[in-house]
């Protein structure tokens, strides 16, 4: 336990290298020249309200644990090589899907992230060799490569671990907020204090929300933003297909305020809406 506390600690310093922050600069301007920007909310997994890297990245890696499995067993050397192949046509996807959501993470995550794009890389590349040597007939260099290739994929996939669940990528950083928030209906603030046509950041309990009060509605949102924790008060208010939005300042992803709804990513979840009702000119919320 205490290597793999050790290792954690590593990756954490190498959040914080600096001197990676000139080739990040180099990969994020080129991923950001090739795709556009629905192709990027496509890639994020907008269309489907979750990442979609990792859904991808179980085709590619599925595939090579049974190549791996199938390699043990004899007389199955032509599933194993399909097998190389289907996980090489599923990293593809699973690559860009990646690249889209690194190019729009924070600068620690992309330091790691550039690592863990690196080490993936070398198991593709030892998983095409390995294909191209079995379709040659030469199985038992295939299978060497391939070993290598998944012992690659596997340190990859370790690093990709770390950037979800200690690093936060892809997770929905406005959901611990939202657990937060007080049952019943909770007083925000007097209407009369609220400006109009503005979002303004008032708390209930002990977490921060956006409040904007429209010409007929008021609407509250939990503040921190979905893709990564932004501050959604001081983003601004625009409209899309006649629906009026609020913009994530950190990285653009847009919501539309009566009901979360993603509008633009990176994010892909929707913001949590709270209830709202005016008692006596007083604005009262709830979950």
């Amino acid at each position: 336990m205490e290597l793999l506390a050790s290792g954690a600690r590593r990756l954490d310093a190498v959040e914080q290298d600096e001197r990676l922050d000139r080739p990040v600069g180099v990969v994020r301007a080129a991923v950001n020249r090739a795709l556009s920007r629905p192709v990027k909310d496509a890639l994020h997994g907008r269309w489907l309200g979750h990442p979609l890297h990792p859904a991808l990245t179980d085709v590619a890696v599925g595939a090579w644990v049974g190549s791996a499995v199938l390699d043990r067993i004899p007389g199955q050397e032509r599933a194993a090589t399909t097998l190389v192949g289907v996980g090489l046509a599923g990293a593809v996807p699973a690559v860009w899907s990646g690249f889209a959501d690194w190019s729009e993470a924070d600068p620690e995550q992309e330091r790691l992230g550039l690592w863990h794009a690196a080490v993936q890389a070398a198991g593709n590349a030892l998983y095409l060799a390995s294909l191209v040597a079995r379709l040659r007939g030469r199985q038992r260099a295939g299978r060497a490569l391939g070993a290598a290739g998944l012992a690659a994929v596997t340190v990859g996939a370790y690093l990709g671990g770390h950037l979800a669940y200690r690093s936060g990528v892809g997770m929905n950083h406005a959901d611990p907020a939202w657990r937060r928030l007080p049952r019943g209906w909770q007083v925000v603030d007097e209407l009369t204090n609220l400006p109009q046509g503005k979002p303004v950041r008032r708390a209930i309990g002990d977490v921060p929300v956006l409040v904007y009060r429209g010409p007929r509605q008021v609407h509250v949102l939990v503040e921190e933003c979905v893709h990564l924790a932004g501050p959604l008060s001081d983003g601004e208010v625009t409209v899309r297909d006649d629906e009026v939005c609020v913009v994530c300042p950190w990285h653009g992803s847009t919501y539309r305020l009566r009901d979360g709804a993603v509008r633009r990513g990176p994010a892909v979840m929707p913001q949590p809406v709270l209830k709202v009702r005016i008692v006596n000119d007083r604005v009262e919320a709830r979950r």
